[in-house]
């Protein structure tokens, strides 16, 4: 056994947040890898694999209860080998063993426990269980000798069940999708299944708990302009205003936490997750486009500002989440969920003036003896989260005071209950990076900064992919998928590709520099070549080369991220419409097609997959801005792009007198003759690469954008 200090297993020599934590478990822990399977092999120990997350609440409870337990430890260290897993880190094995454990319970979560054959093969799975037996649920104590006892008395019972599930995940892996001819009628049935499945009082999907999907509304959106529905812009707009106003949000930081526990969305699970930052401000941002109003873009800039604040690293990279729990300040020594985010009424009161004290509790709803009644767990008795129980109006006519001055009084009371809130203890922040996480960051910011006019947003968009083309990229050109402490680890998976791919093409059309659409196309050629399914069409999770586990997973519905596959189908669209290259038109059209049979039978579960299909069938426009980039109406002109919402458009500049003149003809040959006229900046806008007379005047190019749908 490797040596190791008294208090600290192998976790300690990790780079992932969520293996330290671990670090001084008195189980003896393993990270995945040959030394644990070998050791299982050996000494004929089933394994004990436990997946999990640094800012997962549940996951710190079975911490807690059962892995700092001296009993369960050595239970565990006895009889198992224990692996721990961070998701975040390995996507990979986190998404085989919960298909599996979901195939075994018909459920998944996380913290994951499944056990394991010292081949990989699971036998017995489920999520959080307790120390010991309680309201029906099993004990993880009791679990622990049940399975000792039948992997030493019904050895044969076991391996069976591990082989047959081994062997149902690899059939359902290996079944070829049917194929098909996906039509304009599968966004009708994906806007259908969503309607049958949305929250006509409250906004959202489903009942509780309620997750903050940001693709879909995305679809909505699309689907609203294509089809001219006031119904799914309603849907949209609707779940928007009522999530911002909700505890979901926070209305003191900004940003959003995981979700919500209740349908009204007002008690949240407090952990903020840099994807749904990245996700939920594209689509405020989408909605500002479509209906102008000051709400979505205030809600926007403040989700993007709190990223920029709160959640970027000094070399210009983004963390990937802020903890649900921290030290409750009643309490310094025992961390608690939402103990930075709750406050009690008397210490409103005490911090602001006795008028906004009033006006802020009103408007919040604070109450003395605090406003979480739907709280499941009962952990927030006695304590108030902040969502917004009356409006402006109301509020308002209630102290009969202007608008105006009540919302000086809330801009002011929020300012100085901020200012209190960051000297408390801060909840546990992950400092990893991930690839994947930070190219949807990376393409949310670039957008907004055109949309909102906001360069602070275009240069942190600019330096983390930057950063990620430096640090994360080997010597073979390859993308690794986590860095930390200076060192970048793991293998890229088709999530790390599409999404930063995604984010260097709206780098490009915030910037306009040349470099990032030429990584976007070398990535896209090797993200082809070490994930795309020649047989079957598609694109794995992992590359070809890739640790070889129980199966190669196929990902194309979407989780609480858009689906790689999907994101990745959207990289190949737009990409061939400002190269007009036909092997990536046939790659997606090949996409739809092996997949048609599956996204028609259950369309709400391919939102990312209806956006992409939405873009492909156009009509898409290719909109060229022909000048030298420093004549400041270039600005003009790309600006009235922004302004609208054109979710089919891609936007170039052929820079005439310059480097990269050469480089942008190159990859987009279609617009070699699209040049400026008698010195003018000219915009030239086709459809399908149809290209109409070229426009200098401003307000005509105006005119003309408003009549693309």
């Amino acid at each position: 056994m490797p040596p190791r200090s008294e208090f600290q297993n192998r976790l300690s020599r990790e780079k992932s947040p969520y293996l330290l934590q671990h670090a001084d478990n008195p189980v003896d822990w393993y990270p995945w890898g040959k030394e644990a399977f070998e050791k299982a092999k050996a000494e004929d120990k089933p394994i004990f694999l436990s997946v999990g997350y640094s800012t997962c609440h549940w996951c710190h409870v079975m911490e807690h209860e059962s892995f700092e337990n001296q009993e369960a430890a050595q239970i565990i260290n006895n009889y198992f080998v224990p692996i721990k897993v961070d998701r975040e880190e390995r996507p990979d094995i986190d998404h085989i063993y919960m298909t599996a454990v979901m195939a075994m319970t018909g459920q998944g979560g996380w913290p994951l426990t499944v056990f394991l054959t010292p081949e990989g093969k699971p036998f017995f799975g489920g999520t959080y269980f307790p120390l010991y037996a309680q309201g029906g649920s099993p004990g993880l104590m009791d679990i622990l000798r049940s399975v000792y006892d039948a992997w030493q008395n019904e050895r044969s019972r076991i391996a069976q069940s591990g082989d047959s599930i081994a062997d149902v995940l690899r059939q359902e892996a290996s079944r070829q999708p049917q194929g098909g001819e996906l039509k304009d009628d599968v966004l009708k049935a994906g806007f259908g299944a969503l309607n049958m499945s949305y929250d006509s009082h409250f906004g959202g999907f489903g009942t509780a708990p309620k997750f903050p999907s940001g693709h879909h509304l995305s679809f909505l959106l699309r689907y609203g302009q294509r089809y001219g529905s006031t119904e799914a812009l309603a849907m949209v707009e609707h779940t928007l205003e009522q999530m911002a106003a909700g505890g979901l949000y926070d209305h003191l930081g900004g940003g959003f936490h995981r979700y919500a526990t209740d349908r009204r969305w007002r008690i949240p699970h407090f952990e903020k997750m840099l994807y749904d930052q990245a996700a939920l401000s594209r689509a405020y941002l989408e909605a500002y486009q479509v209906t102008k109003k000051e709400l979505y873009a205030r809600i926007a800039r403040e989700i993007l500002d709190y990223v920029l604040r709160d959640m970027q690293s000094p070399d210009g990279g983004f963390y990937s989440a802020e903890d649900a729990d921290s030290l409750d300040p009643a309490q310094s020594s025992q961390k608690k969920e939402g103990a930075f985010y709750l406050w009690q009424e008397a210490e409103i009161v005490r911090i602001l003036d006795a008028r906004e004290a009033e006006i802020f509790n009103y408007y919040f709803g604070v109450k003395p003896d605090g406003n979480a009644e739907t709280d499941p767990y009962g952990e927030f008795q006695g304590k108030n989260i902040l969502y917004t129980e009356k409006d402006l109006q109301e509020t308002a006519a209630y102290f009969q005071e202007s608008l105006s001055d009540v919302e000086a009084v809330l801009r002011r009371s929020r300012e100085k209950l901020f200012r209190y809130r960051q000297g408390r203890p801060r909840p546990f922040l992950d400092d990893k990076i991930l690839v994947d996480w930070n190219g949807l960051m990376i393409s949310s910011l670039a957008f907004g900064s055109r949309v909102l006019h906001e360069p602070r947003y275009q240069e942190a968009a600019q330096g983390a992919a930057d950063f990620i083309l430096k640090r994360f990229v080997d010597e073979k050109g390859r993308l690794r998928h986590r860095y930390r402490q200076g060192e970048a680890g793991g293998v890229g998976t088709i999530e790390d590709y599409a999404f930063f791919i995604q984010g260097l093409l709206d780098v490009y059309e915030a910037t306009f520099s040349a470099v990032y659409l030429k990584q976007a196309r070398r990535l896209t050629e090797e993200m082809i070549h070490l994930f795309w399914d020649e047989t079957d069409g598609g694109f794995y999770f992992t590359a070809d080369d890739a640790e070889k586990l129980l199966f190669r997973p196929k990902i194309v519905y979407d989780g609480a991220v858009a689906s790689g596959n999907g994101v990745a189908a959207l990289d190949l669209a737009r990409l061939y419409h400002i190269t007009l290259d036909k092997g990536l038109e046939e790659k997606f059209k090949s996409f739809f097609q092996a997949f048609a049979a599956a996204i028609e039978r259950n369309p709400g579960s391919y939102a990312q997959v209806l956006i992409a299909f939405d873009f492909a069938q156009g009509p898409s426009q290719e909109i060229v801005i022909a000048a030298l980039r420093s004549d400041e109406r270039v600005q003009a002109m790309r600006d009235a792009v922004s302004a609208r919402f054109l979710p089919r458009a891609v936007i170039m500049l052929h820079e005439t007198g310059a480097k990269e003149k050469n480089q942008i003809v190159a990859m987009a040959p279609f617009i070699k003759d699209q040049i400026p006229r008698e010195g003018q900046v000219t915009a030239y806008v086709c459809e399908n690469h149809a290209c109409k007379l070229p426009l200098t005047d401003i307000k005509k190019f105006e005119e003309l954008l408003d009549k693309l749908r």
